[in-house]
């Protein structure tokens, strides 16, 4: 048992993952170890290896309720550090601070708009380096997350599944006024990339769910009201919904 002293010290890194397979989790693992991330990391596990204990967004919520670290690494089990270690990690962190203190959570390919992708991996599709990294997204891949724990992101509790909870915490943090970059540090991820129907469905749940999180919605408090519209809706728009809402309520009023 570990003793209080022990206990009191945080661990310099938190590394999540989902495991179906033991043995290329473990080839991970010591990829990790050998590039400078070792003793002083606690490394947490979902074992869905016999069956799926859990999803990827309520398995990896347990993960960052769980996580201890001063920054949270959730990854596949089959990336591994090939020549970017711990140092050059450390120093994309510690740029990301200077630039922009109100990051929250970064990885190494992601879209910053329609067309727009920033991507810093070596996988099944090739060798991938883009200019100008670290780069702002809007939307991060799975393979590998980092977390800055005082933002306090989790994932949807409303989505399942195994697909689609990269974006999902980038919007998450956007809403919560954080932000999400691209940094320039490689690895080598021997995913599939599998889509099908799994990915379709999960496609479709996202988008509803972001779809109905997003909605125009009047706001009552006890002192005044609103008009929630997306800044890409006109002004005059809103104003002229907000005031038909009156006219509505006041008719009902006097029936």
């Amino acid at each position: 048992m570990a003793s209080a002293n022990q206990m009191a010290v945080k661990p310099a890194y938190s590394i999540g993952t989902l495991v179906t397979d033991w043995g290329l989790y473990e080839k991970m693992r010591e990829s990790m170890r050998q590039h400078g991330f070792g003793d002083d990391c606690e490394f947490l596990t979902i074992d869905n290896s016999a069956s799926n204990q859990a999803d990827a967004y309520s398995g990896l919520n347990r993960i960052l309720n769980e996580a201890r670290g001063r920054r949270i690494i959730l990854c596949h089990q089959d990336i591994e550090l090939v020549d970017d270690g711990r140092e050059q990690f450390e120093l994309c962190l510690a740029h990301l601070d200077r630039i922009d203190p109100a990051w929250a959570v970064a990885g190494n390919a992601g879209g910053s708009g329609f067309r727009q992708r920033h991507v810093h991996i070596t996988d099944t599709f090739g060798v991938f380096r883009s200019p100008g990294l670290p780069a702002r997204v809007f939307s991060l891949d799975e393979n590998f997350l980092v977390l800055k724990p005082e933002a306090r992101l989790s994932f949807s509790r409303d989505l399942t599944g195994f697909h689609m909870y990269g974006p999902d915490i980038c919007m998450i943090a956007d809403v919560l006024g954080w932000s999400a970059y691209v940094i320039p540090f490689h690895l080598l991820h021997s995913g599939e990339a599998k889509t099908g129907k799994p990915f379709a469905d999960a496609r479709a749940a996202f988008i509803a769910k972001w779809r109905r999180a997003l909605r125009h919605r009047p706001m009552q408090t006890t002192v005044t009201y609103a008009l929630l519209v997306g800044e890409n809706c006109p002004i005059w728009y809103a104003r002229l919904k907000q005031r038909c809402l009156r006219i509505a309520v006041r008719w009902s009023s006097t029936r």
